[in-house]
């Protein structure tokens, strides 16, 4: 299997574009690449797809770089990640004279719970960080005697248009993307990024006054939960696949109930105790769901109809022709056992249809 190339945070592309255009602004020469540092003492040279003087006062400069995330499925890969300098005035060049903005693209936070405050650009603390370091070096590179203070604004010119395939207004960034990262790398298909965003997004939750959240496997069951519940949006929490990780963070976190939400395989791994529930980390083999059934309680001859089924899907529905939804219910109390286990929370758990409709909750009959 070919390995999967890593790539570089929109952070890390920020920085190196700040890096570029202060450098053109105060030697008034470009250059190909430029090489700035990361937080792990490593250094990273990139590409710069555009450079430029755009003031005749010589006070303003213009550099962007294309974001390469490797074979990470990111939507700002490939973006373009502009930067540009303006030296203002100050009577000495510190780490306070370097102000970073937001531009076109890059998102405002509106709401608590979030690493950056109300109001500021959605510039994450070490995006901040790698940019006041590269900014710095190419000062001190460049070898001026520079006193000004240099004003920095990061634009993404696609942001709020990409911003619109990601959870951002639900976190309360709006008008753009967020420029993120820990590192300056992106590990392709990396959970971390998914459990980062599952985690903000109860940060926000509790810092909204919540109580309760809405755990969903995928859009249509969010949908169906948030249509039946009507909970702000902020109890809204995409947990994906990562199952175990979700109930533990929102114990954490100090919820007091959890709506999870989910369609039949999914709620059929939850009730078998399967922590992961994407199929490359937790596969459902029809004859282990069989003997979960057992477990359950379900008569030889119920099981034997449905030998041979080839998905969860396909058992789903021969239960219901055989009109075992007490067979279904079971299962939904299994899942709510072991969500409550794990949490220690009180859970209620919502089977989706295709549809987005809600078939059957715990402690309930629809």
């Amino acid at each position: 299997m070919k390995k999967l190339r890593s790539g570089y945070t929109t952070g890390a592309c920020a920085a190196a574009a700040a890096k570029a255009a202060t450098a053109l602004l105060l030697t008034g020469h470009g250059q190909k690449s430029v090489e700035i540092p990361f937080p792990d003492g490593s250094r990273v040279s990139f590409l710069l797809v555009f450079q430029k003087v755009i003031d005749s006062s010589g006070r303003i400069a213009k550099a962007s770089v294309v974001k390469d995330a490797g074979d990470d499925p990111d939507v700002t890969n490939g973006a373009l990640i502009e930067a540009t300098v303006c030296s203002g005035r100050g009577e000495k060049f510190e780490k306070e004279n370097i102000i970073i903005f937001g531009g076109k693209g890059v998102g405002i936070v509106t709401k608590r719970g979030l690493a950056v405050p109300v109001g500021e650009p959605a510039i994450n603390p070490v995006p901040r960080k790698m940019i006041y370091a590269a900014v710095a070096e190419a000062v001190q590179e460049s070898g001026v005697d520079f006193h000004c203070q240099l004003e920095i604004t990061i634009s993404i010119p696609e942001g709020e248009v990409l911003a619109e395939k990601t959870l951002n207004r639900r976190l309360g960034i709006l008008g753009g993307l967020s420029v993120l990262g820990t590192t300056g790398i992106v590990r392709p298909v990396s959970a971390s990024a998914w459990t980062k965003t599952i985690s903000t997004s109860m940060d926000v939750a509790k810092a909204a006054g919540l109580s309760e959240v809405i755990l969903a496997t995928g859009r249509t069951s969010e949908r169906a939960a948030q249509e039946y519940l009507r909970l702000p949006e902020e109890a809204q929490v995409m947990m994906g696949d990562y199952l175990h990780f979700s109930l533990v963070e929102a114990a954490r976190h100090k919820f007091c109930k959890i709506h999870l939400s989910a369609m039949w395989a999914k709620i059929m791994k939850c009730g078998m105790e399967i922590p992961q529930t994407h199929v490359r980390n937790g596969a459902l083999e029809i004859p282990d769901a069989l003997k979960f059934l057992k477990k359950l309680h379900c008569d030889d001859e119920l099981l034997q109809s449905l030998e041979g089924s080839n998905t969860a899907r396909e058992i789903y529905e021969r239960l219901l022709e055989c009109g075992e939804e007490r067979v279904v219910k079971k299962v939904c109390g299994a899942a709510r056992e072991y969500a409550e286990k794990v949490s220690g929370l009180t859970v209620v758990v919502y089977l989706v249809d295709a549809r987005r409709n809600i078939v059957f909750k715990t402690g309930d009959d629809i």
